[in-house]
C-alpha cells in the first residue's frame, strides 16, 4: 500500500540515494519538471543506474508528457531497468494512459519483462481538457494503479495568479479538480493519491493536509522531500480508536445479519458505515502485514 510517494530529481544521484534510505513507500524518479531540458540525457543515465541498483525499492519513473519526443526516450532508457510503474504527466485523458499501456506492452516484450508488470499512475488534472474525461479511466487499462492530481500546471493553463486563499485552502478550481480526481479513482476502483504539500518545513500544515486527505478518501499522498515521509505515513495509518470502533461495528452487524441499522454509543449506523468500518480494518491489516 503506497501511502507516501516521494518525488526525486532524476539528475541528482545524491538525492536519489538519500531517498532510497527513506521510509517512503515508493520513490518517483522524476525526468520531467525537475530536470532542465539540456540535462535530460544525463538524468536518464543516472536514473537507469539508480533503478538497476535499487530495483527492489518500489521505484517509479515520471516520464515527460506523452506528446513530446522525450517521452519515448525516457521509456527506452528506463524500461530495461524494470521500474515498478510510470507516472504519466499532463495526460489529455484516459486515451494517453491507453497509448502508454500499448508502448509498455511492446517494451516489456522487447526487454523480456513480464507482460503487464509495469503500472501507470496518471497526474490526471494538469490540462484543463483532461477534467472533462476523468470518468474514462474506469476500465481503460489494466495497468492503471491509481490517479493523482496537480494544481500548478492547471493554474498556469488557466492563467491564474494563485491556487490557495489566505488561509491556505484550495481555491474553487483546484478543489474541484481534487474532488474529481478522488471520485474518478473510486469509479475506476484504483487508489486516489493526493498532491504535494510544497512547504516541506511546515510539519503541522503537512499533517493537517495529509489527515484531511485520508478523511476524504485518499489512500496516499505525493511528497517532495524525505522529511515529509514520516508525517505522511503516520497520517494514513488508522488510529487505535478508529480500529477499535470499526471492529465493534463489524461485530455488531455480524451479530444481527438481517439488520439494516444498528445503534452504537447512541448513534444510528447503517450499511455504508459497515463498509467504511471494513475498509478501515482492511487498511490496518495490510499495513500490519507490510511492516
Amino acid at each position: 500500500m503506497n501511502r507516501s510517494l516521494l518525488f526525486v530529481p532524476g539528475d541528482n544521484g545524491r538525492k536519489l540515494l538519500k531517498a532510497a534510505e527513506s521510509a517512503a513507500d515508493a520513490i518517483i524518479v522524476d525526468l520531467e519538471d525537475s530536470v532542465a531540458s539540456r540535462e535530460k540525457p544525463r538524468a536518464r543515465s543516472i536514473a537507469r543506474e539508480f533503478l538497476s541498483e535499487h530495483g527492489d525499492r518500489g521505484c517509479w519513473v515520471r516520464i515527460n508528457p506523452l506528446d513530446t519526443e522525450d517521452a519515448l526516450a525516457d521509456l527506452r532508457a528506463l524500461m530495461p531497468s524494470a521500474p515498478a510503474g510510470i507516472v504519466l504527466p499532463k495526460p489529455r485523458g484516459a486515451k494517453d494512459a491507453v497509448q502508454l499501456g500499448k508502448l509498455l506492452d511492446v517494451l516489456e516484450q522487447e526487454y523480456a519483462l513480464p507482460q503487464g508488470r509495469t503500472s501507470i499512475l496518471p497526474i490526471a488534472t494538469e490540462r484543463p481538457e483532461a477534467l472533462f474525461h476523468l470518468h474514462e479511466y474506469a476500465g481503460a487499462t489494466r495497468r492503471l494503479a491509481g490517479l493523482t492530481w496537480g494544481a500548478e500546471d492547471l493554474s498556469a493553463a488557466l492563467g491564474a495568479s494563485g491556487t490557495r486563499d489566505a488561509s491556505g485552502s484550495w481555491l474553487a478550481p483546484y478543489q474541484f479538480a481534487r474532488s474529481l480526481c478522488l471520485i474518478a479513482a473510486a469509479a475506476a476502483g484504483v487508489a486516489a493519491i493526493d498532491t504535494v504539500y510544497t512547504d516541506y518545513r511546515d510539519d503541522a500544515g503537512l499533517r493537517a493536509f495529509a489527515s484531511a486527505a485520508r478523511r476524504d478518501g485518499f489512500s496516499g499522498m505525493l511528497a517532495i522531500h524525505p522529511a515529509q515521509v514520516a508525517v505522511i505515513n503516520d497520517a494514513f495509518v488508522p488510529s487505535s480508536e478508529e480500529i477499535e470502533r470499526a471492529r465493534r461495528i463489524v461485530e455488531l452487524f455480524a451479530a444481527s445479519p438481517d439488520a439494516g441499522t444498528i445503534g452504537l454509543d447512541g448513534v444510528m449506523l447503517d450499511r455504508p458505515h459497515l463498509a467504511q468500518a471494513r475498509g478501515i480494518l482492511e487498511v490496518a491489516k495490510r499495513l500490519k502485514s507490510e511492516s
